[in-house]
């Protein structure tokens, strides 16, 4: 075996890590690690491996508030939860959108000067945004309020993040009105968009969740989700243009909860727990269609009683599915303020107490758990009923990427 083959074979086996401090120490190095070819072969040697990842709270949004951290996988070789890597310089910093492995932040300087920051993580790389001008002109109260409307979505190729776009939703009465900072052209610009009901889009929360380029917002006067893809990648042979509405699996009768709905396994997923006959069963779909024709839209996965909590008497709500594995469900304790991981496949859960120390998980990785019940107290009057409207998005997921890509950067601005 000649010296590059070698070389190609021990890097391709080390955590990214590692890689990336190996890539500035030879030229050879680099332009092997950063070949097409090495990535695809890393990639497959690493597809069946576990990932870092996390799950933050959405408001308020700061960065130390991770209730749920996966790290030391191979793959990474991170000795500290994702979370961690996102650390900042500039006080006050919020983080406002976690998508693909990038970080949107809010901060602000010594002078109290508003800026917005994207970054790269695992190589620290921070690109600062310009504040769109619909921001600049309003006051503070529709400023913070502004900031929460933001999406951030990726162009994603083999496994590498090439292009993102930063969404800000100015006004939806007859249409939705964006404003799209995009790392291809490096400036904001406003983009109309209609909806095939409009009535819809009075009643969206301003909270969305991004998958493959699309934005999902709740709509509460059509009981659906309101999405759009802002890279036209539907595919479907119906027109890219509109927004797309996607009415839940269910009339709301018999349900526990407030509709929420997260992402898993790259999968959007709504789950709700259902009263009937005496039993409690917990229904999980999947959106497998962006169709209003709710039957072609979902897709039922997985119909469980929660039997072994309700003996032990134990006050639950479900809260968000796991990132990677749509086996795992994570339920709150109303009366032991505690998290519950439950597999819905084995039925086997584990309670975890406020702040526990770091312990191994079934893939060999270490799953820490902090204090989270402050929040989920503040919350708990947006969680209960379903008539009094749908659920506050109350958790982001922060999946960190299977490759090392780099921050893309718009390109530079032309000489007049």
């Amino acid at each position: 075996m000649v010296l590059p083959e070698i070389a190609l074979e021990v890097l391709a086996r080390l955590p990214l890590k590692s890689i990336a401090r190996f890539r500035s120490v030879k030229k050879e190095w680099k332009l092997l690690i950063d070949s097409d070819f090495f990535r695809d072969y890393f990639i497959s040697l690493n597809s069946s491996s576990s990932i870092s990842w996390s799950i933050v709270k959405n408001n308020p949004y700061k960065l130390t508030l991770e209730i749920v951290g996966h790290h030391g996988c191979k793959v990474l070789g991170l000795t500290q939860s994702p979370g961690s890597l996102v650390r900042f310089f500039i006080r006050e910093a919020l983080v406002l959108a976690c998508t693909d492995g990038l970080v949107l932040i809010f901060a602000k300087t010594s002078d109290d000067i508003p800026m917005l920051y994207i970054g790269n993580t695992l190589f620290q790389e921070w690109f600062r945004i310009p504040i769109p001008t619909y921001l600049i002109e309003v006051d503070s109260d529709k400023f913070s309020e502004g900031l929460k409307e933001l999406g951030l979505v990726t162009k994603i190729q083999s496994g590498v993040v090439f292009s993102y776009k930063i969404v800000v939703l100015v006004a939806y009465s007859a249409q939705f009105e964006f404003m799209i900072y995009s790392s291809d052209t490096g400036i904001w610009e406003m983009l109309n968009v209609t909806c095939r009901l409009r009535s819809s889009l009075r009643f969206i929360r301003t909270k969305s969740i991004a998958l493959n380029g699309i934005l999902h917002w709740l709509s509460k006067l059509t009981s659906s989700i309101v999405a759009y893809d802002f890279y036209g990648g539907y595919n479907d042979g119906v027109d890219n243009d509109e927004c797309r509405l996607i009415h839940f699996p269910s009339s709301g009768k018999g349900e526990r909860f407030r509709r929420r709905f997260t992402t898993s396994q790259g999968f959007i997923v709504y789950f709700n727990e259902f009263d009937g006959n005496e039993n409690r069963t917990l229904r999980v779909w999947r959106l497998v269609k962006y169709t209003d024709v709710v039957a072609e839209a979902w897709q039922l996965f997985w119909e469980v009683n929660l039997v072994s909590l309700i003996e032990l008497g134990i006050d639950y709500f479900p809260v968000v599915m796991h990132p990677l594995n749509s086996e795992i469900i994570y339920l709150w304790t109303r009366n032991q303020n505690r998290l519950i991981l439950y597999n819905l496949r084995t039925h086997v859960f584990s309670i975890h107490k406020e702040i526990e120390v770091d312990s191994k998980c079934m893939d060999g990785c270490v799953l820490s758990f902090n204090d989270c019940s402050e929040y989920m107290e503040t919350n708990h009057g947006f969680i209960s009923s379903v008539q009094d409207g749908p659920s506050h998005l109350l958790f982001s997921q922060y999946v960190l990427p299977r490759w090392l890509h780099r921050l893309p950067c718009p390109p530079p601005p032309q000489p007049l």
